[in-house]
């Protein structure tokens, strides 16, 4: 029998649940005030490893996880999930340019479908997805919460390819 244990995290996008079994995260849940109050932590170690990397994710400290993964879905999702995972930190990508990447150009739309049962957001990330006009698309974490994102990974971002300004 697989045991699921939890840690409840505040960030600035709001309360996170991480789903982990023993070996690996298998979830990362958006929680409403009232979700996040009805819900008990059981944390393991990877549960806080992943706590850890995603505080270091929002204090600009960390453009790339390392917990182990295993989020659940068809071999289509899989695909896709490994084309965003492949997405630099603070750069976008279309839907369509996700398609071509798992070989499968005109699945554009089953794309955009896998993407939103991404169960691992942020750390698989799926928020670095727009339209191919470059307009913000959906999220199911919402839109304010994508465009946070995309905003901190672009002021992060900013900060390690600012030229320095020492003067010795």
């Amino acid at each position: 029998m697989t045991v699921y244990c939890q840690t409840l995290i505040g960030t600035p996008v709001g309360d996170l649940e991480v789903v982990a079994t023993d070996t690996t995260v298998t979830a990362i849940h958006f929680l409403s005030e009232a979700g996040a109050r009805a819900r008990v932590d059981h944390p393991n170690r990877l549960t806080a490893q992943a706590e850890r990397e995603l505080n270091d994710y929002f204090a600009g400290q960390r453009i790339r996880f390392e917990v182990p993964l295993a989020p659940a879905g068809t071999e289509f999702q899989q695909a896709c999930w490994r084309a965003l995972q492949a997405i630099p930190f603070g750069q976008t990508a279309s839907y369509a340019d996700q398609a071509v990447a798992i070989e499968r150009p005109s699945a554009v739309r089953a794309v955009g479908a896998a993407n939103g049962a991404n169960p691992l957001p942020i750390v698989i990330p799926c928020h670095r997805v727009i339209g191919k006009n470059g307009q913000l698309t959906g999220y199911a974490g919402g839109m304010a919460r994508k465009q946070w994102l995309l905003a901190h990974e672009r002021d992060q971002l900013s900060l390690v390819t600012a030229p320095s300004t020492d003067t010795e």
